[in-house]
């Protein structure tokens, strides 16, 4: 029976997944995932050079500092793309984009299955099968899980380490070790940030080991030899400066950390209102203030520990971007699913058994419709303008041709035109002389007036124009 629960909230979760599967690449964080996909479809359109990936954008916008001639895109390790591409390439069936995105669902699923497993080890089988299913339905994670980026594989390949480290430890078989570590290796190359959850791992051996010197040297040795190939990819790509945007911002050069907007905008707007729904904190907080199991002892409480310092440390990422919170979703449905499990099993001699059903029945409708009233718009395409005027570039433009696609840097429009190019103008003159052959606007300002009357329109709608940068021509109505 529980078998089945289990079979049915991952089929769940894949039909809510699926909502809009076929939407183009310009909902939310568009430019973020377009700059991942277009360098999937560079693999698929110039073969497979995972050392040297690229993407759509010829600018110096990523970087501020260099133009950027090859389209270099050195951000992680493309695991993600090389499934992408790959799995497009092998069956077409469906677009690159549709295969993105079923490609981060299908990592969800086996997040879904590694957070269900590493509850069921800790703490019992209701309690799993509880955050298996927030891990299914929070809206939040539903969007993000089928998101064309990284991050649902790295939910996969860090939850997945987080489990063979704790039954390698239990049963110290060697298959256990190697797969943790190969998860681990994989993790780091996908981001980084998920070396905090060394923290949870460092307590379960603390618990395990106590200070066992040996141990303890072989460990942190084995996780710098899974760091190594991390370390070896940063150290490739400083050869090509060009092609690795700025960072530095992730770390706090606003001086955002621990202010009050800090924690405003995280723990009140981010996880309190769009993750939560307000009402999810009811659980959440039940769930953090039960008394942990034996077995479970401070593990989850550590893993929560982990989250925090991550947010502390990455506060510049985590304020500028909600995707920064997905790291968290895993132990928030943990405690969500302790929450439950306690409204579930409270002692009829303390609580009354029907009003914490009620309690529980309303705390999650309300989380659930509260957050979707907020994610929805996740999935609308708010400028589809942008899709209509790419289609028209892809029929017009050859398609080795470069464009100038302006939409204030942001990569989603030029990533509709299927073309490399430029995601600014205002100086189209300089990306002439590196090479641009046609512009595209749906904006008609003062730039676009003056280059409809410098060089040939081949084609005025009322939502766009594209011009041809290599012909002057006398412009006529």
């Amino acid at each position: 029976m529980k078998k089945i629960l289990l079979l049915l909230i991952i089929l769940l979760a894949f039909g809510l997944r699926l909502y809009r599967i076929n939407a183009p690449l310009a909902d939310w964080h568009s430019w973020r995932q377009a700059d991942t996909s277009a360098v999937s479809r560079n693999f698929v359109n110039q073969g497979f050079d995972l050392l040297r990936p690229r993407f759509d954008d010829l600018s110096n916008v990523a970087t501020n500092k260099y133009e950027n001639p090859e389209g270099y895109r050195f951000v992680e390790f493309p695991i993600y793309n090389l499934f992408q591409a790959g799995a497009f390439k092998i069956w077409p069936v469906v677009s690159l984009e549709v295969w993105g995105r079923l490609v981060s669902i299908f990592f969800s699923l086996g997040s879904l299955i590694w957070l269900y497993l590493i509850v069921k080890k800790f703490l019992d089988e209701k309690t799993a099968l509880l955050a298996a299913f927030f891990f299914a339905v929070l809206p939040f994670n539903i969007y993000y899980s089928r998101v064309i980026l990284p991050e649902p594989m790295m939910l996969f390949t860090s939850l997945g380490m987080i489990y063979f480290f704790s039954r390698w430890l239990e049963k110290a078989k060697s298959l256990d070790f190697v797969l943790m570590i190969f998860l681990a290796v994989l993790s780091f190359l996908l981001k980084p940030f998920t070396l905090v959850l060394i923290l949870p791992l460092a307590f379960l051996a603390w618990q395990k080991w106590g200070f066992d010197k040996k141990k303890w040297l072989g460990l942190l040795f084995s996780f710098f030899l899974a760091l190594l190939p991390f370390l070896g990819w940063r150290w490739w790509i400083s050869h090509f400066p060009e092609g690795i945007p700025r960072s530095a911002w992730l770390f706090d050069t606003s001086g955002i950390r621990l202010k009050g907007a800090f924690f405003w905008w995280l723990f009140g707007e981010r996880i309190g209102k769009l993750i939560l729904g307000g009402w999810g904190l009811i659980l959440l907080g039940l769930g953090m203030i039960t008394k942990p199991s034996k077995k479970e002892g401070g593990f989850f409480l550590s893993w929560l520990a982990a989250i925090l310092l991550y947010f502390v440390i990455v506060a510049g990422g985590n304020i500028q971007h909600d995707y920064y919170q997905i790291l968290a979703i895993p132990i928030l449905c943990v405690f969500l699913a302790k929450g439950a499990s306690f409204l579930l099993t409270a002692p009829a001699n303390y609580f009354s058994k029907w009003l914490c059903y009620l309690l529980l029945m309303t705390s999650v409708l309300f989380m659930l419709a509260f957050s979707w009233y907020q994610v929805r718009d996740f999935f609308n395409i708010n400028n589809s303008v942008i899709v209509e005027a790419g289609q028209a570039v892809d029929r017009l433009v050859p398609q080795d041709a470069k464009v100038v696609a302006p939409y204030s840097g942001d990569t989603a429009f030029l990533y509709q035109t299927k073309r490399k190019g430029w995601p600014v103008g205002i100086e189209v003159e300089k990306m002439i002389n590196l090479g641009a052959e046609y512009y595209v606007n749906f904006n008609f300002d003062a730039e676009v007036d003056w280059l409809s009357q410098t060089y040939c329109v081949i084609e005025k709608t009322p939502q766009w124009v594209i011009i041809d940068l290599t012909r002057k021509c006398e412009w006529t109505e």
